[in-house]
């Protein structure tokens, strides 16, 4: 016996990021529910998800079961881009049931939802608090399975009826007996933590039949657009290493560095510039991006450490003034690596670029909200990747102490991460600071030893001859005098294991 397989319609929620966790839209005619404690964002989800939905063959009914008139909570959602007051009684229909609500009779609440269904023929349903209208029955003397049985009977009435419902609710801990979990077809729970001096919120979907989810905690940020979502970035199975096997290689902008790495740097791979305050981090990354624009080649900067406006780096302020180079804000405060990645993959797509620079991961670090810390490693691992999968260039600045008895590439054990690194160090030469520099790594290509001495002057970054024959103080030990092996070892220290 041959079986048709049903179809089920998903719909947009007009959420950015929301379509992605739910695993592709939302279930037309499903039954959910939106839950969190006060504050989290659940009724501006809602409102956000039913004006993006709502149209006149399809309407949407809003019940509020609050001891607030919906008036005083449509001048707050006013606030929102999202809100469109031609909607209003057109599209969107507000109904309070605070009366029927506080006298606690569920079969009075429950017809007169059917009435205003059967009057409208709406398409979504929302309701507002529903924990309220549990509350309230529960103080009627109602029993739990009272409760039950409104529940399922809701939730049949609205399916046969064709209606995506959802209810909101005020909830602490999905740990909570409830009869509305177990009937619901999805379960989307809103949170919010503080940590120090800054809050964050996630969006777990527990529970949403018939089609798979994103798992884990996801954060998300509500702004003057509402709510937007930031899963984790998809990581596109398309390799990028053919570009790389091409042959094909990038000019840093530094034309004795690009000798240096065997050519330049192969298209496509990461690289990790690393070095301690003021060795030149910034100006290198500058300079990858001009070279970038000469080139016709559109870039993306994400710098943490200043404004692409001041003096230090002019040539990139005009980049980014000319629209050659686009600019990630991120002066939001407690920022995700999610976040950060969704913006950057959204600025390349959007410029074509094939040239990224993160300035720097320490600033990046800082700009986190603690909770954020704590997995930065494994978050920054998922970001690389991701970032690749778009077949862009990517150079990252980090800052590092200048120990010279310690070799270390990244405060975070990130180093193995990236494709080609570059390292930054100071010495003391005839009781001066003397800048040097040697290329670590470039995965699978021939490149150079070398330690080479560099200045920064209004031209930028210009490479000087092989560190040997000075006398003064490298790696807190005397210098071999000239003629002697340059002692190369001693600038960058001990290889870790």
């Amino acid at each position: 016996m041959t079986t048709t397989k049903a179809t089920i319609n998903r719909l947009a929620t007009g959420v950015q990021g929301l379509d992605q966790v739910l695993g592709g839209g939302l279930p037309e005619f499903s039954f959910n529910i939106i839950a969190g404690p006060p504050g989290c964002g659940k009724t501006t989800l809602a409102h956000q998800m039913m004006f993006a939905l709502a149209t006149p063959e399809r309407p949407a009914l809003y019940f509020t079961v609050l001891g607030e008139p919906p008036l005083k909570m449509l001048r707050y959602m006013q606030q929102f881009e999202f809100f469109d007051s031609v909607q209003v009684n057109r599209s969107i229909y507000f109904i309070n049931l605070a009366d029927d609500t506080a006298a606690g009779d569920l079969d009075k609440v429950l017809d007169k939802i059917v009435t205003a269904v059967e009057l409208h023929s709406p398409g979504l349903v929302f309701v507002d608090s529903f924990r309220s209208v549990m509350l309230a029955s529960q103080g009627s003397g109602n029993s739990y399975i009272t409760l039950q049985q409104f529940v399922q009977q809701l939730g049949m009435l609205m399916t046969s009826w064709q209606a995506t419902t959802f209810l909101i609710g005020e909830y602490f801990t999905d740990a909570d007996p409830n009869p509305v979990f177990t009937v619901a077809d999805g379960l989307i729970w809103l949170r919010q933590s503080t940590k120090r001096n800054s809050i964050v919120r996630n969006m777990e979907v527990m529970k949403l039949r018939g089609q798979a989810t994103s798992p884990g905690l996801h954060t998300f940020r509500i702004g003057s657009d509402g709510i937007t979502v930031f899963p984790p970035v998809l990581q596109s199975l398309t390799p990028v290493d053919a570009a790389v096997e091409t042959g094909e290689r990038l000019s840093i902008g530094v034309t004795d560095l690009d000798a240096l790495m065997g050519g330049g740097l192969p298209r496509g791979y990461s690289l990790l510039v690393a070095g301690p305050s003021g060795s030149g981090k910034t100006i290198l990354a500058s300079a990858f991006l001009a070279e970038g624009a000469r080139r016709g080649e559109t870039g993306v900067i994400a710098s943490f450490e200043q404004r692409p406006s001041l003096s230090r780096t002019p040539a990139v302020a005009e980049l980014v003034g000319s629209g050659r180079v686009g600019l990630v804000d991120t002066r939001a405060a407690g920022m995700s690596v999610d976040e950060l990645s969704i913006l950057l993959i959204a600025e390349i797509q959007r410029l074509g670029a094939s040239r990224v620079v993160i300035d720097s991961l320490s600033g990046f670090e800082l700009a986190l909200a603690p909770t954020f810390r704590e997995d930065f490693r494994e978050s920054l691992a998922r970001m690389v990747t991701a970032l690749a999968s778009t077949g862009a260039t990517l150079l990252m600045t980090s800052e590092l102490e200048d120990r010279y008895d310690d070799l270390r590439f990244s405060p975070y054990g990130t180093a193995f991460l990236t494709d080609a690194i570059i390292v930054q160090r100071y010495i003391e030469v005839d009781s001066r600071l003397q800048r040097v520099l040697a290329v670590v790594k470039v995965r699978a290509s021939a490149h150079s030893n070398e330690l080479r001495l560099f200045h920064v002057n209004d031209e930028g970054i210009q490479i000087g001859e092989m560190l040997e024959g000075y006398e003064g103080q490298l790696a807190g030990r005397p210098t071999r005098r000239a003629g002697a092996q340059a002692p190369s070892a001693s600038v960058l220290g001990p290889k870790q294991p």
